[in-house]
């Protein structure tokens, strides 16, 4: 599949940003919104005008139409036709391109099989989920066959346990069929579950470029760093294993539980929207439960920024403004943390 290179890409938002996406990767490009990561998806897809160069494979595309790129697209919105039933919608794509029938056919049912829809190929989207149509959407995207895939922030609309599952889904195929692809987000979590590498993108230009684990642990820009929540990092002096996948680390006087592999870690990730806090003890199963006291308050609409003290430790949490106003702790205040396990990652030495 192509590697995708951009070189001095400039235009209403983009200055000369350069930026190459590996053969069969999937990369995220995350930023905070209008920092140029849609831009970037346009100048792929050549949907937008642009000065510099994109080539696939080294070999220059930038007079060639969208029609001619080979790239599928997927949006933050459905775009299914209502009056269509769903095997319709799929092949609408193939159909306008002239295809056999047998073989629009052929392809249609071999998308319904990819992505276990069968059963839906006679409805309409009005009588579909959220994820279903999704589904429908992503479907029609790969019947052409693209050699890349570009999604640009496709589960905004949906809810959080649906869009998790349809991520892990469209990662999956995409490993599967060897797409080379560039995955928008601003959701850290979503950056961090999906992308091979993460490029984050200010002002149209790459801050920095490299695994999750690199961007989380050795953020090189203040930008870099306040995207992901400026994790709390704390040196790991020790580690034991225990069941499940999981171990107890020792990080000073601070001992937390984390995922865990058996290699030898170095360093633990918290990040602050995972720390959850409350006035009163927390009755709950979660393994890391803990009790400090309130350092510092930072307002920063629409979030609060909480330092806390547990044992000789710092651990900052970020919480939404309104649940802030109804704990309402001050400084100097005794206070209950929790930190769920999807929230902490581990750097192995």
């Amino acid at each position: 599949m192509p590697v995708i290179s951009l070189s001095s890409i400039t235009n209403h938002i983009c200055q000369g940003t350069d930026l190459q996406v590996h053969d069969g990767e999937l990369l995220v490009l995350a930023g905070a919104t209008g920092a140029g990561k849609t831009t970037l998806l346009n100048v792929i897809a050549g949907l937008t005008s642009y000065g510099g160069s994109v080539q696939f494979n080294g070999t220059c595309v930038d007079s060639l139409p969208p029609s001619k790129r080979n790239v599928g697209y997927l949006f933050q919105d459905f775009a299914l036709f209502p009056h269509l039933t769903v095997t319709e919608n799929i092949a609408f794509g193939l159909q306008a391109r002239g295809l056999d029938k047998k073989v629009i056919s052929h392809r249609v049912s071999e998308l319904l099989a990819l992505l276990k829809i069968e059963s839906l190929n006679n409805r309409y989207p009005k009588s579909l989920s959220g994820g279903e149509k999704q589904r429908i959407a992503l479907a029609r995207t790969l019947a052409p066959h693209p050699e890349i895939l570009l999604l640009d922030e496709p589960f905004s609309n949906l809810d959080q346990r649906t869009a998790k599952f349809l991520r892990l889904e469209i990662k999956s195929l995409q490993q599967k069929l060897g797409l080379t692809a560039v995955y928008v987000t601003h959701n850290q979590m979503e950056a961090f579950e999906m992308g091979d590498r993460l490029a984050v993108i200010k002002n149209g230009q790459i801050e920095q470029i490299g695994t999750p684990v690199e961007i989380l642990f050795n953020p090189i820009t203040p930008a870099v760093s306040e995207l992901f929540g400026a994790p709390n990092i704390f040196q790991c002096s020790r580690i034991d294993a225990l069941d499940f996948g999981l171990g107890k680390a020792n990080c000073g006087r601070l001992t937390l539980i984390v995922p865990y592999d058996g290699k030898a870690v170095d360093k633990i990730a918290v990040f602050p929207s995972g720390v959850r806090l409350s006035r009163h003890p927390i009755n709950t199963p979660m393994p890391n439960r803990l009790q400090g006291i309130v350092l510092d308050v930072r307002l920063k609409p629409p979030v609060v920024m909480v330092d806390i003290q547990v044992n000789d430790e710092k651990i900052t949490a970020e919480l939404p403004s309104q649940l802030w106003e109804k704990i309402h702790i001050e400084i100097s205040d005794p206070v209950y943390a929790t930190i769920s396990l999807k929230w902490i990652r581990v750097l192995t030495k």
